[in-house]
């Protein structure tokens, strides 16, 4: 690995190791529950969780950018693993969809979010779902050992997507599928804002185009890949003016064909 690569993970391990510590609110009304916080009181990123059965409150932390559980088709029985698990919010969720018969499994390497996760557990006295510490480019379990996999807005942090990619096809039992969410670019941000996003914003700064990922997934040897949902990711005003001056503002604003979205991804290891 280049000296980048584990520099941009130790970077996000130490930022989320911070994150683990702070509450929701905070984590909402940042980018990926960065520092740099916007004054209004909306949630930058993450959707609302609140309504689906197996929401945990003290397992949400207000990282996500989607609802992968939503269209992740688990069933009864089925083994589930979450990349980059957190405090085990999607888990918990998986969980209770797979049933006492199933299992569900949490990787994340900051090991502040593992001990958040396991304590979550054991509080509700969960015994079918294990958290584990691993770095997701190279995912500590067996070959073809979950029918489903989830993720929600974490890939983007990562510096081999492509590795990614290639693991989840090789945990996944042949006829499983992911369900990810995640965040993507579509055309050529302005300059300040890229700068900004470099400065504060993890998941934004390693986020690439969305054909590009579309393409990572295809090459990875997925098929039936669709974008089940995709929201654009409105920076607020006093984020923005730090970095872009008042007619790169409006030009932002105005453009229809660039701009940061989350997007919700399906794909399948069909059957040989």
């Amino acid at each position: 690995m280049d000296n980048s690569s584990e520099k941009q993970k130790q970077l996000v391990r130490e930022k989320y190791g911070n994150i683990a510590q702070q509450d929701r609110q905070t984590n909402a009304a940042s980018c990926c529950g960065s520092g740099c916080c916007s004054e209004q009181a909306i949630p930058i990123m993450n959707d609302y969780y609140q309504h689906i059965a197996g929401y945990q409150p003290e397992a949400d932390l207000g990282l996500g950018c989607g609802l992968p559980t939503q269209f992740a088709k688990i069933r009864k029985g089925d083994t589930v693993i979450d990349l980059g698990s957190g405090a085990g919010n999607d888990c918990f969720i998986a969980r209770h969809e797979t049933g006492e018969t199933g299992r569900a499994i949490g990787i994340d390497f900051t090991p502040a979010m593992i001990e958040k996760a396991r304590e979550n557990a054991q509080k509700l006295g969960f015994q079918n779902v294990t958290f584990i510490l691993g770095d997701i480019e190279n995912i500590p379990v067996a070959d073809e050992i979950a029918d489903v996999v989830l993720s929600n807005c974490v890939l983007n942090l990562v510096p081999n997507k492509t590795r990614v990619f290639q693991e989840i096809f090789r945990i996944l039992k042949p006829g499983g599928h992911f369900s990810i969410s995640d965040v993507v670019l579509e055309g050529e941000l302005p300059a300040g804002l890229q700068a900004s996003a470099e400065m504060y914003v993890g998941c934004i700064a390693g986020a690439i185009q969305k054909n590009d990922y579309l393409q990572i997934i295809e090459k990875a040897g997925f098929t039936h890949i669709a974008v089940l949902k995709q929201k654009r990711i409105q920076l607020p005003d006093d984020i923005l003016q730090q970095y872009l001056p008042a007619d790169a503002l409006k030009s932002y604003h105005a453009s229809s064909d660039t701009g940061i979205y989350s997007i919700t991804v399906y794909a399948e290891k069909t059957n040989p």
